[in-house]
């Protein structure tokens, strides 16, 4: 054989080995991504399932957002405002709560005797307004959850002793207890009469979870930045660090004398 020919074979044989290297490289590179795609989509499915195995169980009621519907003698703009006290009285004092919130917690048990005290003398009139902030900054529906509890307590005419137990009872920030329907229910059960099928069935049908969507976006679109904002006539009284609930109560006696 000529030394022509041996060439030619050995090139073609070359040739063909490069061929075989690259018909191997691509079908690996094709194996490294069909392997790459399938573990991108276990994880997505795993994504989905952890996300919907964390939902199921908290016992958080109906997600779905549907007509706004108003607690019942809801007042104020829109009827965002759940209202303690008589109409007829003068001053009024407008509270924006979240019932996760620590510092809500603290006013209500520093000014809660003197609230109840002045409501129910007829001098003052308080109009709570319910706010999601905590979920929005640190996750979950507690937040929400315990509004829409809350409006529920306010159809059954019990609005202010089940507002006072979500605050005795308040969990810590972290703990997003006030997700379950279920420790709800329990809570309600601390007060005379409201834990009835009716008031089981609002709380875990989300009854009034558009209206606390509603208020909670009318606490923005007010422009205030924490919970609770506590107004009288419309001054931010919670902002003033020499309020007392004895001030309150001369600012309430001066105003209905004027």
């Amino acid at each position: 054989m000529s030394e022509k020919n041996r060439d030619g074979k050995r090139t073609a044989r070359e040739r063909l080995a490069v061929e075989r290297e690259k018909q191997k490289a691509a079908e690996r590179r094709r194996r490294t991504l069909i392997v790459a795609v399938s573990v991108v989509c276990v994880l997505g499915l795993a994504t989905v399932v952890g996300v919907l195995a964390a939902n199921h169980g908290k016992d958080s009621g109906s997600s779905k957002a549907g007509p706004v519907v108003a607690p019942s003698g809801a007042t104020g703009k829109d009827s965002l405002a759940i209202q303690v006290g008589k109409d007829s009285a003068k001053p009024t004092l407008t509270v924006w709560e979240d019932f996760r919130c620590p510092a809500c917690q603290a006013f209500e048990t520093a000014y809660r005797p003197t609230l109840h005290e002045l409501t129910d003398s007829g001098q003052l009139k308080v109009q709570y307004h319910l706010v999601t902030l905590i979920d929005g900054n640190l996750g979950g529906t507690g937040s929400q959850r315990a509004a829409n509890a809350a409006a529920c307590a306010q159809d059954a005419g019990k609005f202010r002793d089940f507002h006072d137990v979500l605050y005795e009872n308040q969990p810590k920030e972290t703990d997003d207890a006030y997700a379950s329907n279920a420790k709800l229910i329990e809570l309600a059960g601390k007060v005379g009469g409201l834990d009835t099928p009716v008031f089981r069935t609002c709380v875990n049908s989300g009854a009034h979870d558009s209206w606390v969507l509603k208020s909670a976006a009318a606490f923005q679109a007010g422009g205030f930045t924490g919970t609770p904002t506590v107004l009288f006539d419309g001054k931010n009284i919670y902002a003033d660090q020499t309020m007392t609930p004895a001030k309150l109560k001369q600012l309430v006696q001066a105003a209905n004398k004027g």
